[in-house]
């Protein structure tokens, strides 16, 4: 900020009193007093003897009250040139707030020391003042009149931002290296390209076709600067990791389930068990799959079924038990694996990311129950809740003692020292996994915002109790343990064919020709099945004439619009950002001409050193450790556990104490041990603060040595 200066900046007292200055006494003797009361002439820098004639004293303008010095500031602002000022009141308050914290520290207690003496100088005159606050702040006088010459013409109410440091406020000054244009756009097309190749190899390339035709490149910690101030690091993410990267680079969707209920809504995945078992039929241990369906409101799991692969009648299995077991759900959130997209479950719905959808399929389970089906974003798995619970699966279901041999690893990088010892039996296995979720289900101390520390369990079935549920009829029972499929009846007697087994009933002529659904049971296709128009209605039932095939089907068949709009946005701000593309730089380097580098034959050969035996230690024996004295020790000890307790008593609770809090509370909750309500929306609240996170970060690097 460029400082005002009066046009007049030395005053006799003759011409004090004719100024007409506010607080500016009238009279030569009053002017007078005023400079003997404030001892202006003890003062070297603003006080001196005038060289003209007639002798006498002036003084300087700084020694002025502050309003007479305001309106000379006022008067000389008047004809200074609004350009001339670098930083205006805005600009200064808006700099001021980007400053760190430990600046700003700074620029207040230099505020404090001028409030100070701003309260002294109508008591013992400005330069006492200055002279008496310098002493107990331990500054030196002239520092505080230079704080002073900052705040010249200022209102008082804007001191804070101009008595920052001034460094702050300065413009780095860089020479700019100068670069070709070229040399730029062959960088961006070899680092800005899938594959993730690092900087240095596509800073290699450039500077290779640089040399060959002799234009000016940066140097690599220039350029690499350059890539990180021109092109935005979202744009580069999107660049080198694709879509994949770029949904990385925006805050998950943080969806509220408190307004939900028991039933109202269920998810579900399925999960490779970390387990070897011993399946029946196969000679080789496999991983068998878990299909599980999850209650959104409490995390409960509500029904599972167990399979060599995830697959559709699994599927049909587990929402059958969680029909008949607790009722007919009115949301359904999926993955968009197979086993859940298949038409017999969710046929008819429009929105399934698997198979193509047509006019003429029959509508699946779902839709004929009247529920509502959710897709999860694909390779997202934030999007389903029932990831977090597959994670309890990982640690204390596949780890559990009874499997011990036939745990495999998270990953096949993290297999561990009896890998492959055994396999358990498929009978164990379903008696530890049935035992394991009923565990995950009834262990208090969850903190999810609908379970404030309570078990799942517990917080279902006070939901489920005041819900209101839909049951299934025994019409509806028949849907979800039969598989569908669209056929054609014969033309002249209506027989159905199916998996080459003949199925006829004498109703079935009055419909020969017909096209209809369906329905069997995938694991018993003797059985016969249930035959309904494409629109649902039920026709009736027709056994099975001709039993030609026997098999199992199981074994024959083993925030979306704004993430549109942000890859386009990308897409098209990635292509302005590399006009030369990827090809174009790979045919730049074929045309670049090849270098060869002549064989140097060795000189001097240098025999290899025989191996050096390990020096012998310089002491045939360790040097003896002195031994405590135990009572000597006790009472010590005694006398650091007293004060300790002494400290705890009159002290406040200290940030680390607050954390070590949270750190019980968390490992309560992971040991399933019973936590209030008070004491889970206390953590939720605490998690969310800026002492958890810092502590949470000394905790994690230096353990408990980092708390203090």
């Amino acid at each position: 900020m460029t400082t005002l200066t009066p046009k007049q900046e030395w005053w006799t007292t003759g011409a004090l009193a004719a100024s007409g200055l506010p607080d500016v006494p009238e009279t030569r003797r009053g002017v007078d007093d005023m400079v003997r009361r404030g001892d202006w002439r003890a003062h070297p820098k603003f006080a001196r003897r005038r060289e003209d004639r007639g002798g006498g004293w002036e003084y300087h303008w700084k020694l002025l009250p502050v309003r007479a010095q305001a309106a000379l500031i006022k008067e000389a602002a008047a004809d200074h040139s609004p350009a001339e000022t670098a930083m205006g009141r805005g600009e200064a308050w808006a700099w001021f707030d980007a400053l760190p914290e430990t600046v700003k520290d700074e620029a207040r207690d230099r505020l404090t020391v001028i409030q100070q003496v701003e309260q002294l100088a109508p008591l013992m005159g400005k330069h006492s003042a200055v002279s008496t606050v310098a002493g107990h702040a331990r500054k030196a006088p002239r520092t505080i009149w230079n704080w002073f010459a900052l705040i010249e013409g200022i209102d008082p109410a804007d001191w804070l931002p101009y008595l920052a440091p001034r460094h702050r406020a300065a413009k780095a000054i860089r020479a700019r290296a100068a670069c070709s244009r070229e040399f730029l756009d062959w960088l961006k097309a070899g680092y800005l390209r899938l594959g993730g190749p690092s900087f240095a190899a596509a800073y290699d390339d450039a500077v290779k076709l640089c040399r060959d035709r002799g234009l000016a490149y940066l140097t690599s910690r220039t350029a690499r600067r350059w890539m990180d101030d021109n092109v935005p690091r979202v744009t580069q993410v999107f660049a080198r990791e694709g879509e994949r990267g770029l949904a990385k680079c925006f805050p998950p969707q943080i969806r509220d389930r408190s307004g939900l209920t028991a039933l109202e809504g269920v998810n579900a995945d399925c999960h490779k068990i970390d387990v070897f078992v011993q399946w029946p039929g196969i000679d080789r241990p496999v991983r068998p799959q878990i299909v599980a369906f999850q209650d959104l409101y409490s995390n409960k799991i509500l029904a599972w079924r167990v399979d060599l692969d995830p697959n559709k009648v699994a599927v049909m299995s587990a929402f059958g038990e969680l029909i008949e077991t607790w009722g007919i759900p009115r949301h359904c959130l999926f993955d968009n694996g197979h086993e859940f997209a298949n038409k017999w479950l969710t046929g008819g719905t429009p929105t399934r990311f698997r198979f193509k959808v047509r006019e003429e399929d029959p509508l699946g389970v779902l839709p004929m129950l009247g529920i509502q089906v959710h897709w999860a974003t694909p390779a997202h798995g934030q999007a389903k809740p029932i990831e977090r619970g597959f994670r309890d699966f990982a640690s204390r279901i596949a780890k559990d003692p009874r499997f011990a041999g036939a745990y495999v690893g998270n990953r096949p990088d993290a297999k561990p020292e009896d890998y492959g010892s055994r396999a358990v039996t498929l009978e164990e296995f379903l008696v530890v996994l049935d035992e394991r979720i009923r565990d995950h289900n009834a262990r208090p101390g969850r903190l999810t915002d609908t379970a404030k520390g309570r078990s799942f369990d517990e917080t279902f079935a006070e939901s489920y109790a005041r819900a209101p549920i839909r049951k299934s009829t025994p019409e509806q029972h028949r849907l979800w343990l039969m598989g569908q499929e669209v056929r054609r009846l014969h033309r002249t007697h209506g027989e159905l064919t199916l998996f080459k087994n003949k199925y006829w009933a004498d109703w079935m002529n009055a419909h020969a020709g017909a096209e209809i659904v369906a329905r069997f049971d995938p694991e018993n296709l003797h059985a016969g099945t249930h035959i309904y128009t494409l629109a649902g209605e039920y026709l009736g039932q027709a056994e099975c004439r001709e039993k030609v095939g026997f098999f199992d089907l199981v074994g024959a068949r083993l925030h979306a619009k704004a993430q549109r709009a942000r890859r386009k946005v990308e897409k098209q701000l990635l292509d302005a950002m590399r006009p030369v593309s990827v090809h174009d730089l790979a045919r730049e380097l074929d045309a670049a001409p090849k270098t060869t580098v002549p064989l140097v034959e060795a000189k001097v050969v240098e025999i290899a050193p025989a191996r050096r035996t390990k020096p012998a230690p310089l002491f045939d024996r360790e040097m003896p450790v002195p031994q405590k004295d135990a009572a000597v020790e006790a009472r010590r000890e005694a006398l650091v556990v007293e004060f300790r307790q002494r400290n705890e008593e009159v002290q406040e609770e200290r940030p680390a104490d607050r954390f070590r809090r949270a750190l019980d509370i968390e490992a309560r909750s992971e040991a399933g041990q019973p936590i209030g309500s008070a004491e889970a929306d206390w953590l939720k609240i605490y998690r969310e603060t800026p002492e958890y996170t810092r502590q949470r970060m000394l905790f994690d690097d230096f353990g408990e040595a980092g708390l203090g």
